[in-house]
């Protein structure tokens, strides 16, 4: 095969073919967690925001570390959805799905809709590994895939060739099919070349005989798709028209730990991670790591106890601290956010939400630390709580949470969970100026108010009720903070049943007055809708794109999404009470609602899922349109 390029040394088509253009494709590509799906993914989708696409991706990786090559439990997928306009999720069914073995076509064949474009790697469906997943038969040589725009491809066979003067034994070459695979992917939309095969040279500085094999082997594919007549349309997906302004692909995990780079910044303060590794948050750390030029300093520790403690042990010393970690590590950490909570000082608690119980689901998304986070510690111990909606929000929420916890002298929680977290979009990075200051003053002189010259801990003010903050050591400020109940001012210990009454209501007081936007409802019907879809944390994009399907079909519906669970908006109760019909979708067992119902005495219908995998847009359009049919019936 010959390789064809322009000036820049880009790859460009030169064989004629029928170009179909599209405003949106959904791509999936499958296989063995071995190979290398999730940088495929990662890969096409930086193209495509390269090239200006709006995009949304829901990578999938297995559960277990090492599942056994071959079999159904060691998939690993990752879907990219981009488009010529705003989409809002990953999509409900890829259009094209690529299976490199039989594992991967059967975990996830049935999300192909009939017409779909099937593009496998022959290769890999040998009589073994066909047995591995209980195909009879080989679904290649029989009618099992007539539904479908079926591509044989032997993506071994071709790499293995296409290396075959590198010197690289064969394992090593066949190593390289994933990016024959990204190379035809590559070729069929259009998408432009040079920024992987820069990526590859970067990733592989150590070892350019590597890179030079991944580059040739992505090259083969491009070629393949260019020489074969098994390709005869290639697909072009315009740039879409974005607000303007530089943006760059982000996760959630980065756009968290970007969050609090920049409020470190913002506030002055030295920033600590002190942290244990637990997917999927891991990725906090890893971030964070890289920036000790910004005056963060990040702190693995022995485990999920240690790192929190010396979180708060951070915000004490007049840092800021931060902690990352799922669900079973909030568990872990609990007794030391009530810690916080009666210290009264500032620290951010970031949970990636994951499947559970106990271990649970690792690698999967739920929604169902929301009551943990509320109420999962001993006594009345009240934090705010904020839950961003997209990877890209999660910047936001990290700077809303430092700006309530410096001011407010509290713990907040974060609820990200692992569809934000993994997830990409494209992000509009915000000007610097824009950002809030969020310097703090930190006590210099003696407050006490009964003239003795000394420094009371729990003097507050009187707006926010946060008591001052001072540095250990300050000369003249000795005092003494702890975990048994202190008098208010002074801070001295104390037993007194009246002091404690007036201290618990005190501190859910300071949390109740915290100041948050208000809820903002979509309603493009000017306000005939008389059914709200009220949601949090990432079903926004499910939620948003199931109603607009509902809007394209005649029929009006509202759209909220809360990012702040703690306190609530303070418009909620009469937003909810404007509508006949309030449904929540949530990825647990009805855990807002249950809080809903309760605060407002509002009967929201709850509508659940625990699967491990995000709502789909579909779904949720047949569950909106049925809830406003039984209204308008009624």
């Amino acid at each position: 095969m010959s390789t064809s390029a322009n000036g820049n040394g880009a790859l460009s088509p030169t064989r004629p073919t029928e170009i179909s253009k599209l405003d949106r494709v959904v791509i999936r590509f499958a296989g063995d967690s071995g190979d290398g799906m999730q940088l495929t993914g990662d890969r096409f989708t930086s193209e495509a925001a390269a090239f200006g696409n709006d995009l949304a991706t829901l990578p999938n990786y297995p559960a277990e570390i090492r599942a056994p090559q071959g079999t159904i439990p060691g998939v690993s997928s990752f879907q990219v959805h981009f488009a010529d306009y705003d989409i809002l999720t990953p999509g409900d069914r890829p259009d094209v799905l690529v299976a490199m073995n039989p594992a991967a076509l059967k975990a996830n064949l049935a999300d192909l809709p009939r017409q779909g474009t099937l593009i496998v790697n022959t290769d890999e469906f040998t009589k073994r590994n066909l047995t591995k997943v209980g195909y009879d038969a080989n679904p290649l040589e029989d009618d099992t895939l007539s539904a479908f725009q079926v591509h044989h491809v032997a993506m071994s066979t071709l790499t293995q060739g296409a290396l075959a003067d590198t010197g690289l034994g064969k394992k090593d070459a066949e190593r390289c099919k994933n990016m024959f695979a990204l190379g035809l992917l590559s070729w069929m939309y259009h998408r432009p070349t040079e920024g992987t095969e820069q990526f590859l040279r970067e990733k592989f500085a150590k070892k350019p005989d590597i890179a030079e094999a991944n580059i040739l082997a992505f090259r083969a594919g491009w070629n393949y798709g260019e020489t074969t007549e098994s390709f005869v349309t290639t697909f072009e997906v315009a740039p879409a028209k974005l607000s303007p302004g530089t943006y760059r692909q982000i996760t959630g995990n980065t756009a968290l730990a970007y969050g609090i780079v920049a409020a470190g910044q913002q506030s002055g303060l030295q920033v600590l991670l002190g942290t244990y590794p637990i997917t999927p948050a891991s990725d906090i750390l890893h971030e964070l790591s890289k920036y000790k030029n910004f005056n963060i300093v990040t702190f693995q520790a022995e485990d999920e106890i240690a790192g929190i403690g010396a979180a708060l042990g951070a915000s004490y010393g007049g840092a800021l601290g931060v902690t990352s970690t799922s669900g079973p590590g909030i568990a872990l950490k609990s007794e030391t956010i009530g810690l916080g909570v009666m210290l009264e000082l500032p620290l951010i608690v970031i949970d990636v939400q994951r499947g559970g119980p106990s271990t649970g689901l690792p690698t999967k998304t739920e929604q169902a630390d929301l009551l943990q986070a509320m109420y999962g510690r001993n006594s009345e111990s009240p934090v705010p709580v904020i839950a961003p909606q997209s990877p890209a929000d999660c910047f936001d929420a990290a700077i809303q949470a430092t700006e309530i916890a410096l001011k407010y002298r509290t713990p907040v929680l974060i609820l990200s969970d692992g569809a934000n977290a993994n997830g990409s979009e494209p992000w509009l990075i915000p000007d610097v100026s824009s950002l809030p200051d969020l310097s703090v003053t930190f006590a210099t002189e003696p407050n006490a108010t009964d003239g003795s010259g000394e420094f009371w801990p729990y003097v507050r003010d009187p707006e926010t009720l946060a008591r001052e903050w001072a540095v250990p050591g300050t000369a003249g400020l000795q005092h003494r903070i702890g975990g048994l109940e202190k008098a208010d001012g002074k801070g001295n210990i104390s037993y007194d049943p009246d002091n404690h009454d007036h201290m618990v209501r005190l501190r859910q007081r300071k949390i109740d007055n915290i100041a948050v936007p208000d809820l903002v409802v979509d309603d493009p019907s000017g306000g005939k809708a008389r059914v709200l879809a009220l949601g949090w944390g990432s079903s926004f994009g499910p939620i948003g794109a199931a109603c607009r399907r509902v809007r394209k079909d005649g029929m009006p519906i509202a759209q909220a999404h809360l990012r702040n669970l703690n306190p609530f908006p303070a418009n909620l109760g009469a937003v909810l009470a404007s509508y006949d019909k309030v449904v929540v979708p949530e990825m647990n067992l009805g855990q807002l609602a249950l809080l809903l119902r309760a605060r407002y005495l509002v009967d929201v219908q709850s509508y659940t899922k625990v699967a491990g995998l995000p709502f789909k847009a579909e779904e949720l359009q047949h569950v909106f349109t049925d809830i406003i049919k039984g209204v308008e019936a009624a």
